[in-house]
């Protein structure tokens, strides 16, 4: 009898083990795959109960939780006339999908479920409040942002302009933008199929081209870090010469390589890299590559942030300079060419360097992070991302791009009574395919306010007969003026 008893014991006692740790598994275990199971509707459900933090610039809303009767009690929305102006900074927030932009960087802060906002939490279940995320206002300018869309009109492309001396971001555009609205309902079906018409649209208008997306070649704006690690060196000054042909011939190919205008850097058997970096000639700076070696500019690419992680706090794509090069392919990459590759944000912190006496603030794009009540739960400091020149440099390098707006390859650019740093860039993209056209610069130039990246994909509609002057520098202008202005 015992012995039966002792049998019916031990089972039941396996059955309630089992069951424990069933439970266990399902509750501790499996408790993130269940959250994200697109079959589990309570947890979307749950994920839309709680009134979702904004998004301000200047105390204004881009991006707000307002309520909705339906199921999901609140509805996010992108307010204003024109959303798309804000989508490359914002992202989206679609039903049952991963939101991007600052929507998913700080999606945790924005529906109140961040470690640091568990004792808001509790004090929401204690006094029976409704539960509320946290807001977040955005270091962008309202007039800055706007001039740069529209400066930026049927292009596509981007601009990105900072603050040298902090790092705050105070435009970031990309082209063509989307209305995020469109993604943000409250029906699956219409959602997705927003989201499919947006992947099948010309121009891809999802690729946030300010900071990731398929890279373009800088061109001749890469110049200024192949000047500024010449300069660092020690061995070589604005005035130091090399000759000056129409045409120079890559060691190891039969590839030449010429100016924009098919002449020689100026008059003369020989042309400085002042001259180079004024007229934005190709000749010099490839022989100024060769002679400066792969080492010097690929350490001065990483020192500006190539090659480097970034989170402003979307993650930031990388941008890229080539390594193990033969001479031909040395020489091409100096002046912007072969697999060099950018961001216009990349472009924008080697001006924001130069800018600052040779010390590069980290970009940032969040001011605070506001509780419901609007008070500051967290705010954001500049921080030093890295220091590449000295501060010699930096006024050696400011000085050249004074020269290239004011008499140079830069020309419009120009601003009445404002001294403007900048640089130009025309990228070949290979074969037939339109070029890539850039400006980056700086004003005032004695007292820097703003950097500023401007880059137009698709040759400006022009083809292979537009180039960054004409097209990019102009755009930049509109934005450094809003800038000054503001």
């Amino acid at each position: 009898m015992n012995r039966e008893l002792k049998r019916i014991s031990v089972f039941v006692v396996l059955l309630f083990a089992v069951l424990f740790g069933s439970t266990s598994i399902i509750q501790v275990f499996q408790a993130d795959n269940l959250r994200a199971d697109d079959r589990n509707v309570r947890t979307l459900y749950e994920s839309y109960s709680a009134q979702r933090g904004s998004i301000l610039v200047q105390g204004d809303p881009i991006a707000e939780s307002v309520p909705s009767k339906d199921v999901y009690k609140f509805q996010r929305t992108y307010p204003g006339d024109h959303p798309e102006l804000y989508s490359a900074v914002t992202g989206y927030l679609t039903l049952g999908g991963q939101p991007t932009g600052i929507e998913g960087a700080l999606n945790d802060e924005m529906s109140g479920t961040a470690n640091a906002q568990f004792f808001d939490q509790l004090g929401t279940i204690i006094s029976g409040q409704p539960p509320q995320g946290d807001s977040i206002e955005l270091t962008l300018n309202a007039k800055v942002q706007q001039a740069a869309w529209d400066a930026l009109g049927d292009q596509q492309g981007a601009v990105v302009a900072i603050e040298p001396k902090t790092g705050k971001i105070l435009a970031l555009v990309s082209k063509p933008g989307f209305d995020p609205n469109e993604l943000a309902v409250h029906d699956g079906d219409k959602a997705a199929a927003a989201y499919q018409k947006l992947i099948d649209a010309d121009g891809q208008p999802l690729e946030n081209r300010a900071i990731a997306g398929n890279l373009n070649p800088p061109g001749s704006v890469f110049k200024l870090v192949v000047s500024a690690a010449a300069i660092e060196s020690g061995k070589f000054t604005p005035d130091s010469a090399f000759p000056n042909p129409a045409e120079f011939p890559l060691p190891g190919s039969t590839s030449l390589v010429l100016n924009a205008d098919g002449a020689p850097c100026g008059p003369g058997d020989k042309a400085t890299i002042a001259t180079g970096l004024r007229l934005s000639c190709n000749t010099v700076f490839a022989q100024l590559g060769i002679a400066l070696g792969e080492q010097p500019i690929s350490d001065m690419a990483k020192a500006f942030g190539f090659g480097q992680k970034l989170k402003i706090p979307m993650s930031v794509t990388p941008s890229t300079y080539p390594t193990g090069l033969d001479k031909a392919q040395l020489g091409l990459s100096a002046f912007g060419q072969y697999e060099d590759r950018v961001t216009p944000l990349q472009i924008a912190m080697v001006s924001a360097g130069i800018a600052n006496g040779g010390v590069v603030m980290k970009p940032n794009l969040v001011d605070q992070v506001l509780a419901p009540d609007l008070t500051v739960k967290q705010e954001y400091q500049s921080e030093v991302f890295s220091t590449p020149i000295s501060d010699n440099t930096s006024a050696t390098l400011t000085q050249m791009m004074v020269n290239g707006v004011e008499n140079g390859a830069a020309s419009n650019a120009r601003i009445d009574g404002v001294s403007v740093a900048g640089k130009t860039g025309t990228a070949e993209n290979g074969g037939d395919d339109p070029y890539t056209l850039w400006f980056t610069g700086f004003a005032p130039a004695d007292d820097p306010q703003v950097a500023v990246a401007v880059v137009v994909e698709n040759g400006g509609g022009l083809g292979q007969e537009g180039f960054g002057n004409l097209v990019a520098a102009p755009i930049a202008k509109q934005v450094i003026e809003a800038v000054l202005n503001r």
